[in-house]
């Protein structure tokens, strides 16, 4: 009698495809290690700067995953999770621990309390965001166009612009000559991640008029800071104007609400009982 013939089992290319996303999650938390690692041992401005430069190739990898995730059809629960995680190392304890060394450690228990406070707040943000993007069947849904509370990426990126701009100019934004206000900008930022405060996501941007000005206005201005100052401070300029952005069409939404709310109330008891 011959062998028995030895099946061989065909390659699964979507479990494949499922691994490609989240590797590339893996490495932006390598970034994010690593930014922690050099944080910590830190003696110049030059080890802070490639600390933030760090957590900016993870910002890179966190954006490009879910674009592969979504290319490939391979959006899960699972991504979502890791996902998450990932932006607590990455973009919570990274820029915590940077801003800390770089600035805060000046203030002492209070210092390494501030740092604690944008850590917490991004992962509170983030089990918020996961609790609101979860559809009925357990999947992600697709994103809509506000998001709730300011993204812990995008908080993140307002300190290491910061670090990164301040190395270009040789500043002392991380000096005691700063302390205070570099203590209330991480207590503000925790603050609006955690907040109500509406953020677009520009996952409906259009090409219409409207987005095309958009587009034009951001390459204009960031041409003119760049111009003006140093390439360095488009960052900042770009993140300062998203939260400005924010805060001011927070400020013309809240009082609509409250005006349509009182007069859906004023409508329900000028209705006579039947």
């Amino acid at each position: 009698m011959g062998a028995p013939a030895i099946k061989k089992k065909k390659l699964d290319l979507r479990k494949t495809l499922f691994l490609l996303p989240n590797l590339i999650t893996l490495t932006s938390i390598f970034c994010g290690f690593d930014s922690i690692r050099l944080s910590a041992s830190a003696q110049s401005d030059e080890d802070y700067y490639l600390a933030a430069l760090l957590v900016v190739y993870a910002l890179f990898f966190d954006m490009l995953d879910g674009r592969v995730a979504r290319l490939t059809k391979t959006q899960s629960a699972f991504g979502l999770q890791i996902d998450s995680l990932a932006d607590v190392v990455s973009f919570g304890v990274a820029p915590s621990l940077l801003v800390y060394k770089w600035s805060l450690e000046r203030l002492g228990t209070a210092g390494i309390v501030i740092a604690f406070l944008f850590t917490a707040a991004g992962a509170v943000r983030l089990a918020r965001f996961n609790v609101l993007s979860m559809g009925e069947n357990g999947q992600p849904t697709k994103p809509g166009k506000y998001i709730v509370g300011l993204p812990v990426p995008g908080a993140a990126g307002v300190l290491l612009s910061l670090v990164i701009a301040n190395h270009a100019i040789g500043g002392d934004l991380g000096s005691v000559k700063y302390l205070y206000a570099m203590a209330g900008l991480v207590v503000f930022l925790s603050f609006l991640m955690v907040s109500t405060v509406k953020f677009r996501s520009f996952k409906d941007l259009k090409l219409n008029a409207r987005s095309i000005g958009l587009v034009m206005f951001a390459v204009v201005s960031s041409a003119a800071v760049a111009l003006k100052t140093k390439p360095a401070f488009v960052l900042v300029w770009l993140l300062g104007c998203y939260v400005v952005i924010a805060l001011v069409e927070t400020m013309i939404m809240v009082p609509r609400g409250i005006a349509e709310r009182r007069r859906a109330r004023a409508d329900r008891t000028s209705i006579p009982p039947t």
